[in-house]
């Protein structure tokens, strides 16, 4: 092979891009009829059920009549058989899931199913899973950390002034970073390079929408120069996102470094088209009035997240979420009753 060839074999990815575009497209066609027949089994086999004075005992017929029939054929016993009728009646009366259902695997349907106990659970990682194009792994591990439940409490939050709902939309109230792994007492510096370490599972939780920029990013204001211990860019909200790690608690003070950092952010790397920076303080813990106070007078977009190294308690999270719930209908309830 010549080297004129050599250097330009870089002009050839066009090919790559075209072959790996069709591949995803036809896997996305098989999933949707995949789908649709498991839809199409689930509705008869509903409809066989509701009619038969045996109820679900006649799928065991079914299930034995289909191995007799087309041996070769698997995932037709009887567990997958009630799966498929699980399937449609769980989504035949709910409008949201229409255009959702075909975009989302058959093993991630199964798990969204067995893994959530409400319609608004399903609904949430429905979504999640078409946006973010969830591996069985993946959607798991979001599953098992409470995802959801972080979710909802992080919408259910008071937000500042100066944070957009969209912002609030991107950035959770509480992280779980269970796969550092990190000794019992570490620094922020070991924190960071685990962070970096496992950086494709740091995404994951944040959300594919985050790109990474750089460690213990230099700002130089002055003759001086600052460094953020980390820097990305939100696709969503078109803007750059520093993150401050701390071991500690949240301090007051904390608010004023990321202020910092956002201002020399905007002046001098901030491209015209982009945003105003996004700040977000993570920190081993936090007390929600102290951060409250903090936030009340900053003009900046800055949040303030804590991480946990450990899976959360499910139950403690959905209490939580249920006393939430809760506080913002009697808020309502008030708020009416004073205009009236």
């Amino acid at each position: 092979m010549s080297s004129e060839l050599t250097h330009n074999l870089g002009q050839f990815d066009e090919v790559i891009h075209i072959i790996d575009n069709a591949r995803s497209r036809a896997m996305k066609a098989v999933n949707a009829e995949l789908i649709q027949m498991y839809w199409s089994v689930g509705a008869y086999l509903s409809e066989l059920c509701s009619a038969s004075s045996f109820g679900d005992k006649i799928i065991d017929e079914v299930a034995a009549y289909i191995a007799q029939e087309n041996p070769n054929i698997k995932g037709f016993n009887r567990r997958g058989l009630y799966r498929m009728k699980q399937f449609y009646e769980t989504y035949k009366d709910d409008e949201f899931v229409t255009p959702l259902v075909t975009q989302i695997s058959w093993t991630n349907h199964l798990l969204i199913m067995s893994g959530s106990k409400t319609a608004d659970e399903r609904h949430f990682y429905m979504a999640l899973c078409a946006k973010e194009h969830y591996s069985k792994r993946e959607l798991e591990r979001q599953i098992g950390t409470s995802y959801y439940e972080r979710s909802m409490i992080s919408a259910k939050k008071p937000m500042p002034e100066s944070v957009s709902h969209n912002v609030r939309e991107s950035i959770l109230d509480t992280y779980v970073l269970e796969f550092l792994d990190l000794p019992e007492q570490f620094s922020e510096k070991n924190l960071r390079k685990a962070i970096i370490e496992n950086l494709k599972q740091f995404i994951l939780e944040f959300g594919r929408d985050f790109t990474f920029i750089g460690e213990e990013y230099r700002v130089q204001v002055g003759n001086t120069d600052f460094f953020i211990d980390l820097l990305f860019y939100n696709r969503a909200l078109s803007c750059l996102v520093p993150i401050e790690l701390k071991i500690g608690k949240f301090k007051p003070e904390h608010i004023g470094q990321i202020n910092f950092y956002l201002e020399a952010l905007d002046r001098d790397v901030k491209k015209p088209n982009e945003n105003p920076s996004v700040g977000v303080i993570l920190c081993a813990s936090k007390d929600d009035a102290v951060v409250e106070y903090a936030l009340s007078r900053s003009m900046s977009p800055t949040l303030v997240a804590d991480y946990r190294l450990c899976l959360p308690d499910k139950t403690l999270l959905q209490n939580k979420l249920r006393e939430l719930t809760e506080l913002a209908l009697e808020s309502g309830e008030s708020d009416e009753g004073d205009e009236a």
